[in-house]
C-alpha cells in the first residue's frame, strides 16, 4: 500500500481520496456515508475538517497535492474514522484495506515530520497558556493553604510581649497602687482568655492580635465602671 504520508496534530490521516482509492470505491460514496451517520463521527476523533485559513495554512505545508489546492473544505480521515467508514461499506476488500492501513499506515503514526514554525508556535502558545494556568491554580491553593495554616497559629514570642506591653500600660496607667495593680493584672487577663476564647493569653491567634491590643488599649476594670 503505497499512500503519501499526510499528518494532522501528530496523526497520519487520509484524504478522502486516498481512503476511497483504498478502500475500493469512490468520493461520492465516502461522503454519503458520512452525511448519513454523521452523528457518529466526532471531530478530531474520527476526522479533520480543514476550512479557511486553516486549510491554507495546511495546504502551504505539501503534504496534499496539486488537485485538492481549489477544494475550500478538506476532509482528513483518522484510524477511528477510516474503521467507520470500512463498517459502513462492509466489503470484503474494504475490511482487508483497513486492517492494511493498520498494519501499514497508521501504526506508524509515530514517525511522525518536524512541525512547521506556524505549528510550533501554536503548540507553544498551547503549552505556554496550560502551563500559567496551572501555575496561577497553584498560588491560588498555596495562597489559600498559607492563610488557613496562618489563621490557626497563635502569638509568637514577640508578640506576646507585645501583648503583654500592652497590658502593662493598660494597668499602669489607671492605677498607682501596686497591689491594686497586681488586681487588675490579672482580671485583665482573664477578660482577655475570656473574649478571645483561649486558655492562656499565648494562646491568642495571631490574626486576633491587633484586635487584643485594641480590647487592652479600651479596657476599663470592672470596679471602675
Amino acid at each position: 500500500m503505497n499512500l503519501s504520508i499526510i499528518e494532522r496534530e501528530g496523526n497520519r490521516v487520509l484524504t478522502t481520496a486516498q481512503l476511497a482509492e483504498s478502500f475500493g470505491t469512490d468520493n461520492g460514496i465516502i461522503n454519503r456515508n458520512f452525511q448519513r451517520n454523521a452523528e457518529r463521527y466526532t471531530p478530531g476523533k474520527h476526522y479533520f475538517a480543514l476550512s479557511g485559513e486553516e486549510l491554507r495554512e495546511f495546504k502551504g505545508s505539501g503534504q496534499i497535492d496539486g488537485s485538492l489546492k481549489f477544494t475550500s473544505v478538506l476532509y482528513l480521515w483518522t484510524e477511528k474514522g477510516a474503521w467507520l467508514q470500512a463498517k459502513s461499506l462492509n466489503t470484503d476488500q474494504a475490511w482487508d484495506a483497513y486492517e492494511k492501513l493498520i498494519d501499514e499506515y497508521y501504526t506508524t503514526q509515530n514517525q511522525v515530520r518536524a512541525l512547521s514554525p506556524t505549528e510550533q508556535l501554536k503548540a507553544s502558545m498551547r503549552l505556554s497558556l496550560e502551563t500559567s494556568e496551572e501555575v496561577e491554580a497553584i498560588k491560588v491553593d498555596v495562597a489559600q493553604l498559607k492563610d488557613k495554616v496562618e489563621n490557626q497559629m497563635t502569638l509568637d514570642y514577640g508578640m506576646q510581649r507585645r501583648l503583654q506591653r500592652a497590658v502593662g500600660a493598660r494597668v499602669y496607667e489607671i492605677e498607682s497602687d501596686d497591689q491594686v495593680r497586681r488586681k487588675l493584672f490579672r482580671e485583665l487577663y482573664r477578660e482577655i482568655k475570656d473574649r478571645f476564647g483561649v486558655a492562656s493569653y499565648k494562646d491568642v491567634l495571631r490574626k486576633d492580635l491587633q484586635s487584643a491590643i485594641y480590647y487592652v488599649e479600651a479596657w476599663i476594670p470592672k470596679r471602675i465602671a
